[in-house]
């Protein structure tokens, strides 16, 4: 059985980044382009983890974790924040909003693969 990951991303190029590196590894890889479309394929789908853009049009990064996190059919799915800021403190706010854990974008995609594994269980 092949893993799933959804890739919740407004940004076509990103999405397509993240995607090859990841089929690369062998996941199948779900994508959407914002919030909304994200909780309605992670409802579908179950995937074992969402990679989660925080600013995105319709919905944001932090209204569909929350809406994920707080359904019982979703909210054990790991979710990770894909964000362009970096600093300690954003991390412990993406932690707070119940992310469970945070890449910092540029996305390193050369550590990404050990980041999806330790997520993956």
């Amino acid at each position: 059985m092949t893993s799933k990951i959804l890739v919740v991303e407004d940004n076509p190029t990103n999405r397509a980044m993240l995607k090859d590196v990841l089929n690369y590894y062998g996941y199948e890889v779900i994508e959407a382009k914002d919030g909304a479309e994200g909780v309605q394929l992670a409802r579908e789908y179950m995937p074992q983890l969402i990679l989660m853009d925080i600013q995105m049009p319709v919905m944001d990064g932090f209204a569909a974790t929350k809406m994920l996190k707080s359904d019982p059919q979703t909210k054990n799915i790991k979710i990770v924040s894909l964000s362009a800021y970096s600093s300690n403190e954003a991390e412990n706010d993406f932690l707070k909003a119940g992310f469970d854990d945070a890449i910092s974008k540029p996305i390193d995609i050369r550590q990404l693969p050990d980041l999806v594994k330790k997520h993956m269980g």
